[in-house]
C-alpha cells in the first residue's frame, strides 16, 4: 500500500482526478448539513442577481440561490452514479463470471442477450420507463443502471476468461476445485482492478447521462435540485444572465473530467507493467 501511494502522489492524472473527485464528494457531503440558502427557496424580488456576497453565483430566474442548488445537485450525481453503478457491478459481474466459468451455449446466450442490451441505451430506456412510471431519479437509476449491466458482463467475461487460462487455475481445477470456488478465489482477485477502473469511468458516464436526463425532464423533478435540469432553466436566461448556464456546466464537466483522469491514474498504477517503469 505505501508503495502505491508513492506511485500515486507522483502521477498526475490520479493527482488531479482525486482531487477534483474529493471536491465533489465534499460539496455533497457539505450540503447534506450545510448551504448558503434553502435550494428550493423561491424570492421574485431578487431574481437574476449578479454574484455578490450575499449571493456567491448569484440567482436563478425564481430567485434561488445558485450556489446552494450546485451544492444539492452535487448529492443527486452521486447517489445516481452509486447505486447505477452498483446495479452494473451486481449483475455484470455475476453474468460475466458464469459465461466465463461455463462457456459453451449459456456463455453465447448471455453474451448475445448483453448485445441486445446494447440497443436500448439510458436514454431510449429512461423514455420507456417514464411513459410506464412518469419522469423521476428513479428512472434515471434504472435506465442508467440497467445500460451499465452489460458493460460490466462483457469486460468481466473478457478479463475472467484470461485468467482461466493461466496456469494456476488449471493446477487449483486439478485440486478438485469448483467453478465457482475458483472465480471467488483465483479470478475476482485477479480482475478486481480491471473493475474498479472501469467503476470509475462507469460513474462519470452515469453523471453525464443523468445530467442530460434531467435536461430532458426524464431525471430529477422540481423542486429538488439538478445540474441538468439548472442548464434547462438556464437557457431561456442565455442573453439575460449568461453565468447561469456556466455554473452547472462547469461542475458537470469538472466532476466527469475529475471521475475520468481517476480512472486513467488507476489503470495505470494498476497495471503491472507500467507500474514496473515508475
Amino acid at each position: 500500500m505505501k508503495a502505491f501511494l508513492e506511485r500515486a502522489r507522483r502521477h498526475p492524472s490520479f493527482v488531479v482526478g482525486a482531487v477534483l473527485t474529493a471536491l465533489m464528494l465534499a460539496a455533497a457531503l457539505v450540503s447534506l448539513f450545510w448551504s448558503p440558502y434553502p435550494p428550493a427557496d423561491i424570492d421574485i424580488p431578487h431574481r437574476l442577481l449578479a454574484p455578490d456576497a450575499a449571493h456567491w453565483l448569484g440567482t436563478d430566474s425564481l430567485g434561488r440561490d445558485v450556489a446552494s442548488q450546485l451544492l444539492v445537485g452535487a448529492q443527486n450525481s452521486i447517489v445516481v452514479g452509486v447505486i447505477s453503478v452498483g446495479i452494473g457491478l451486481g449483475f455484470g459481474v455475476l453474468l460475466g463470471c458464469i459465461a466465463a466459468a461455463r462457456r459453451g451455449w449459456l456463455d453465447e446466450l448471455l453474451m448475445r442477450a448483453a448485445d441486445l442490451a446494447f440497443a436500448f441505451p439510458a436514454l431510449l430506456t429512461a423514455l420507456m420507463l417514464s411513459a410506464i412510471y412518469g419522469p423521476g431519479l428513479l428512472v434515471s437509476i434504472v435506465a442508467i443502471g440497467l445500460f451499465n449491466v452489460p458493460v460490466f458482463a462483457r469486460i468481466t467475461r473478457g478479463a475472467a476468461r484470461q485468467v482461466w487460462s493461466r496456469e494456476f487455475v488449471t493446477a487449483a481445477r486439478s485440486a478438485g476445485k469448483g467453478g465457482w470456488r475458483i472465480t471467488l478465489d483465483h479470478v475476482l482477485p485477479n480482475i478486481a482492478s480491471a473493475l474498479i477502473v472501469q467503476a470509475t469511468i462507469a460513474f462519470a458516464t452515469a453523471i453525464l447521462a443523468e445530467a442530460a436526463l434531467s435536461y430532458l425532464g426524464l431525471g430529477t423533478q422540481p423542486p429538488r435540485p439538478s445540474w441538468g435540469r439548472m442548464l434547462n432553466e438556464a437557457q431561456a436566461q442565455m442573453f439575460k444572465a449568461p453565468l447561469l448556464a456556466l455554473w452547472p456546466g462547469l461542475a458537470i464537466v469538472l466532476a466527469v473530467l475529475g471521475l475520468n483522469l481517476l480512472g486513467d491514474g488507476l489503470r495505470d498504477l494498476m497495471d503491472p507493467k507500467l507500474a514496473r517503469r515508475r
